[in-house]
């Protein structure tokens, strides 16, 4: 009797998978971050080969083609995804799984099974599915040639809704690939906000076409201080740089993919300084010159004044009196027609307009402002601020959108539908939830990852200062004890903040956020009861080797002790 050669492959391969049936595995095997909700370890291992199929509904087709491509480019075998047929690995939609972010992942010796109450849940199950596979997978080069995964049943779904990183590329900028590599590493924690701040004093880093100069004068700075804030120097080097719509384009629809939102960042009233060095009417007093330095009869502040160009874009850090007028129709009518070209960009919900750090010193002396005040109403110039935010609100509101703003917008009155970002401290955010508004934490204390990860800051890379380890991002708890049980549903979650003075190369911001990121995904995902530091730094030193076969550079001092 002939057998067929299709049957004698099939035989063959549950010969090889068989063998892995009672295979026992070990709490080594299981080492995930961030750590699911409940994790069973079972018996057995599952072979990829040549014959592992993939398959799902056609609204799964990226998930599964993701999958496939991950398990071929390790194994150098072809895995594939269909939509028709039997498969071996099965990806499906499950209405059942209660949290919108939730999935359940099952490995046994000859099956895969990943169900998600929707794409994103999926997605997330090939996450962890990804994370019980050797690190050597990240290497992509087809060098696992006996690639197995340990039978497992989980069920696992995240603590909050928020999960964000940001960037500030306008301090300094990064290429476009860089920017798809740090939506690969927030797709990889689980986390699933990309804040991207995108204008500042130091450069305006996008495109906006019916306002060229934003990009042509606002995107570069003839400069840039040596050292720390102040600085003992000055480069006098050109530095910029932007992204063209396409660029926004491209990038938005690659995080897509990772299920990863984009929320830019238009920053106002303050931080201004960049717009108003390519526009100056935006400027309460467009005659006078950037204040780049306390003394203008300084050396420097005279070259400015005789230069002819009295609005630069700022060469160092910090705060900078020149904000946006609020007296002015000409400011509105300049943002909303920023924010109509960068409204059909961004599908998020989501535009974050800033709202911190805003000097008054020129309201306070400018006749438009001030005949605004008295137009209005309004007390002083904090409630000035709250109008300008409270305007552009509606203004977003009227497009569909939603603003998020930092703590500062708290002061003269909070804008009726605002979120706030805690940032300096949790008062903030205790005050707003209990205003009934959505929150984001991202205190300075655990999730400014900016500040230097050890106290040995001689041997550290230039930071702007403070102290936040691994340690103190894993213990940081984001809904405060100071609310009620009932004010715990407007704590939307946390974020990981970047900013990027002193980080010049992407390199470096890799070694800043990293181990540091990995403990925010697991605040942000895992539950409260489940997290423990021990357990934890235990699976970051396995987890740490996927770093190193990604090529990433992280602070390997916080792996010492």
């Amino acid at each position: 009797m002939r057998i067929s050669i299709i049957a004698l492959i099939c035989l063959l391969s549950f010969s090889c998978s068989n063998k892995y049936k009672d295979v026992a595995n070990t709490e080594a095997d299981y080492q995930v971050i961030p750590k699911p909700q409940t994790l069973n370890m079972q018996t057995g291992k599952f072979l990829v080969d040549a014959n592992t199929k993939i398959v799902g509904t056609e609204a799964l087709k990226n998930e599964g083609e993701f999958l496939a491509g991950l398990l071929s480019a390790a194994t150098g075998a072809t895995v594939g995804f269909s939509t028709e047929g039997q498969g071996n690995i099965t990806l499906k939609l499950d209405d059942t799984i209660e949290n919108e972010e939730g999935y359940t992942l099952n490995v046994t010796f000859d099956n895969i099974e990943i169900a998600g109450k929707n794409t994103k849940g999926v997605f997330y199950g090939i996450q962890t599915l990804r994370q019980l596979m050797p690190a050597g997978i990240e290497l992509a080069d087809g060098s696992i040639k006996e690639l197995t995964i340990p039978a497992v049943s989980i069920s696992d779904n995240p603590r909050y809704q928020y999960r964000g990183m940001h960037l500030d590329v306008a301090r300094h900028f990064y290429p476009v690939d860089f920017i798809k590599k740090y939506i690969d590493l927030i797709a990889m924690h689980k986390m699933n906000t990309f804040h991207w701040h995108l204008t500042e004093d130091q450069g305006w880093r996008i495109e906006i076409k019916k306002y060229p100069k934003l990009t042509e004068i606002g995107a570069w700075r003839n400069g840039t201080i040596v050292g720390h804030h102040p600085g003992t120097d000055n480069d006098q080097k050109k530095y910029g740089g932007f992204y063209t719509q396409e660029d926004v384009k491209d990038i938005v629809a690659y995080a897509t993919k990772k299920h990863v939102t984009v929320i830019p960042e238009i920053e106002l009233p303050g931080h201004s300084s960049a717009a108003i060095a390519a526009y100056p009417y935006l400027s309460c007093f467009p005659d006078e010159p950037t204040v780049v330095t306390n003394d203008m009869g300084s050396e420097k502040g005279k070259e400015i004044q005789a230069s002819g160009t009295p609005k630069i874009v700022q060469e160092t850090w910090g705060v900078f009196p020149d904000v946006y007028c609020a007296g002015k129709e000409e400011t509105f009518a300049f943002l909303q027609d920023v924010l109509d070209e960068v409204i059909p960009l961004f599908p998020s919900t989501y535009i974050h307009i800033g709202g911190d750090e805003c000097p008054k010193a020129n309201w306070e002396r400018c006749p438009s402002c001030q005949k605004r005040i008295k137009k209005e109403g309004l007390k002083d110039e904090h409630e000035l601020q709250s109008y300008f935010i409270t305007r552009i609100e509606k203004y977003l509101n009227s497009k569909g959108k939603k603003i998020i703003g930092w703590d500062e917008i708290l002061e003269g009155g909070l804008a009726p539908n605002a979120t706030v970002m805690s940032w300096r401290g949790t008062q903030g955010g205790i005050e707003a939830a209990k205003q009934k508004h959505d929150v984001i934490m991202t205190p300075g204390h655990s999730c400014y990852f900016d500040h230097y990860q050890t106290e040995d800051k001689a041997n550290e890379p230039l930071a702007i200062g403070g102290k936040t380890t691994v340690a103190d991002v894993y213990a940081y708890e984001p809904t405060p004890k100071e609310l009620s049980t009932d004010e715990h549903q407007y704590i939307l979650g946390a974020q990981g903040n970047v900013w990027t003075e002193y980080m010049k190369t992407t390199d470096y911001v890799e070694y800043m956020i990293l181990p540091r990121m990995s403990a925010l995904s697991e605040v942000v995902w895992s539950s409260k009861e489940h997290r423990d530091w021990d357990d934890f730094s235990a699976r970051l030193k396995t987890f740490k080797e996927r770093y190193d076969a990604l090529g990433l550079n992280y602070a390997k001092h916080t792996f010492e002790k």
